[in-house]
């Protein structure tokens, strides 16, 4: 059964950084690629970034691009996102996603829908 699991989250002053990470267990093989949404509270759950299996194809939310930056190490069956210069509408809980990467991908990746398994989330709390 597949596993993701964050960490990497925490309280941080506006204009800090946070590095979080997603390790992913359980898979045998096959090429995955994986998202990054997040949850504010009272809010829907939305895209932040995602990345192809072979971290080529990398995209951004408006609202954090310049400012996250997401990568994987698929020795380590894990992806990250850098995120700098926070800023307390940042603040949410953020949750990995992976599922296959297949032609509709490229086209929804910022929807729910090519995701398969998620992990438990993360809180990121950012302080003015």
């Amino acid at each position: 059964q597949v596993q993701l699991v964050e960490s990497g989250g925490g309280l941080v002053q506006a204009g800090g950084s946070l590095r979080l990470s997603c390790e992913a267990s359980g898979r045998t093989f096959s090429r995955y690629a994986t998202g990054w949404f997040r949850q504010a509270p009272g809010k829907k759950r939305e895209f932040v970034s995602a990345i192809t299996w072979n971290g080529l194809r990398k995209y951004y939310a408006d609202s954090v691009k310049g400012r996250f930056t997401i990568s994987r190490d698929n020795a380590k069956n894990t992806v990250y996102l850098e995120m700098d210069s926070l800023k307390p509408e940042d603040t949410a809980v953020y949750s990995c996603a992976d599922g296959l990467e297949t032609p509709d991908f490229y086209v929804y990746y910022r929807e729910e829908g090519p995701y398969d398994a998620w992990g438990q989330g993360t809180q990121v709390t950012v302080s003015s």
